[in-house]
């Protein structure tokens, strides 16, 4: 006699027999199967996306798929923070920018170039950045699994990111997942406690791109590898059979605007990216509503030094009120080339320091608000023209940016210690001895301090910096930059001072990065590195040595002539 299995209410109901007569009954109907590996077939990481909000619901979903990602010991350790702040994203796509230039720098140099090529990433355009963060404050020996594999808790974590991209994929969503931050500053950023990581910053949104295969294989970066080159039997075969190893190529206007410009690229009747690194500057120049630029101001700032006296330059004091003399002739450098460039040149004088850099602070903290001050309201005047150029004058003055540049950067004398304009060995050593002791008090006014991430917190007030290690131009032009940037102009840097002084000002307010557009490299061994951190790449490398803006007027040429190739090239009809 046999009587009936007693059946649960709840969990599941089917018995040992039923699973063994048909093994394949958990399967989904067929078009429910097909349909998911069309999804994972379809899954893509998207770096353009549309203006366009997405729905509380749609987003609710999203987030409910990867929350049900499996995880070990079911110990859910997975946080998810949403980013809709403009300045945040502004903040992290300026960190990413700089990371992107430090990356290719660190390539053999045509892969280098390929990479800069290549759009990486869409934090700026994505309407919504969603980070992913493992909570890893439980200890391993806690959490069922984690003792033998303490980094199963990040794997659960990549689960959920998988499960997110799919869910995305299947609602028409676009994802990209970035990872071009240095961990610890992007857990800066969004203020993480200690013992909570992340793996990287997700774009999501409508996507304005539809590829129909990966981007960088279609890009020709590397292709899908086939399945049987990557599946093995049993264990890793011996030398001969043995897969080789990956390769390695090692030797903020609005979301909208930033779409729109892109979109008025898409339709031109050309290639995509086809004028390589001018693109990307017109870019910032269309998002930041100046599509019809044909004109603007370089502002020559001019200080002078009491370093200068120190044995740290080739030439004397005099020459500052000599060039600024002939700038108001119209004879100077400057002069000659912001007329060629079809500029406007203002020449603002700062004054002299009252310190020599090595034995005292170049500027009283009034002096330095006096002077950001009057630098914001030089902006705010030119902004309406939509292009401040930069430059500056002042004998001795690379010696007081590369004590800035040392200080923001975290670097040592040795390091930031350049060869300048007929400069000899001497010259050098004594530059970085007193760069050495200007750090030196620095530190002994506030303390030790490691590089500041122009990406972080809003709010290091420039005026202490300038006292101590700046000096007359470089506090009048961190103010044009604050001031023009406030106002919506494009900042166009020229060489090693300007680009410390924009730095400063990025410290100040991150959104100031925006704004930016790197004129040229000079020959100054720290101005790559503060471009690094600014995450601005230059439109010209001419070893220039000229100061005075005269890479900024030349790149404002080429600038300006890149917009009105945008404005005047044929276009295509809308498809």
């Amino acid at each position: 006699m046999t009587w009936p299995r007693p059946v649960p209410l709840i969990g599941d109901a089917s018995s040992a027999a039923e699973r063994a007569a048909a093994p394949d009954a958990w399967a989904f109907p067929p078009a429910a199967r097909d349909a998911l590996y069309d999804v994972v077939g379809a899954r893509r990481d998207i770096r353009r996306f549309r203006p366009d909000p997405v729905p509380a619901q749609v987003l609710e979903r999203v987030l409910g798929a990867a929350h049900a990602a499996p995880s070990v010991g079911h110990s859910q350790p997975w946080r998810f923070i949403v980013v809709t702040d403009p300045g945040v994203r502004d903040r992290a796509a300026t960190m990413a920018d700089g990371e992107r230039l430090a990356q290719a720098a660190q390539l053999e140099p045509e892969a280098g170039r390929h990479l800069l090529d290549l759009q990486l990433e869409g934090i700026r355009e994505a309407p919504l950045g969603v980070v992913v963060c493992c909570d890893r404050r439980t200890p391993a020996g806690g959490v069922l699994g984690r003792a033998t594999f303490p980094d199963a808790d990040l794997w659960s974590c990549a689960c959920a990111i998988q499960n997110l991209w799919l869910a995305a994929r299947a609602e028409g969503l676009g994802l990209g997942w970035v990872t071009l931050f240095r961990p610890a500053d992007l857990a800066g950023l969004l203020h993480l406690p200690d013992g909570v990581v992340t793996l990287g910053w997700l774009c999501l949104g409508w996507p304005d791109e539809r590829p129909p295969e990966p981007g960088l294989q279609r890009a020709g970066w590397s292709k899908r590898a086939p399945l049987a080159d990557v599946v093995l039997q049993e264990r890793w075969p011996g030398d001969e059979a043995a897969p080789a190893a990956p390769v390695s190529r090692l030797l903020a206007p609005d979301q909208a605007a930033v779409v729109g410009a892109r979109d008025h690229a898409d339709t031109l009747l050309t290639v995509p990216n086809s004028l390589g690194v001018l693109d990307r500057a017109v870019d910032r120049v269309v998002a930041l509503g100046h599509r019809n630029l044909s004109g603007g101001t370089l502002v020559l700032a001019a200080g002078r030094h009491p370093v200068a006296d120190l044995g740290v330059t080739a030439f004397a004091g005099t020459v500052t009120d000599d060039v600024l003399a002939a700038a108001h002739a119209g004879q100077a450098m400057s002069a000659v080339a912001a007329r060629a460039a079809g500029l406007d040149l203002l020449v603002v004088d700062g004054g002299s320091s009252s310190g020599n850099l090595r034995d005292g602070d170049p500027l009283t903290a009034a002096v330095a608000e006096r002077l950001l001050a009057e630098g914001e309201d030089v902006g705010r005047r030119l902004a309406p023209a939509g292009l401040v150029a930069l430059g500056e004058v002042g004998i001795g003055n690379t010696t007081v940016a590369a004590a800035l540049a040392a200080s923001l950067l975290g670097l040592s004398a040795e390091e930031v210690a350049g060869l300048g304009s007929s400069a000899d060995s001497g010259i050098v050593d004594r530059k970085r001895d007193v760069i050495g002791a200007a750090l030196a008090r620095w530190e002994g006014q506030t303390g030790p301090r490691g590089p500041l991430d122009p990406a972080g917190p809003a709010g290091t007030h420039p005026v202490p910096r300038l006292a101590v290690l700046g000096g007359p131009e470089f506090a009048l032009l961190t103010g044009v930059v604050l001031g023009a940037a406030r106002a919506g102009a494009v900042v166009l840097l020229d060489g090693f001072a300007t680009g410390v002084a924009a730095l400063v000002a990025v410290l100040a307010e991150p959104g100031c990065a925006a704004h930016l557009v790197a004129g040229q490299r000079s020959r100054e061994r720290a101005h790559q590195l503060v471009l690094d951190r600014l995450g601005l790449e230059p439109l010209l490398d001419l070893r220039l040595r000229a100061g005075e803006g005269v890479g900024a007027a030349l790149a404002a040429q080429l600038l300006l002539s890149a917009l009105e190739i945008r404005r005047d090239t044929g276009r295509t009809a809308e498809r």
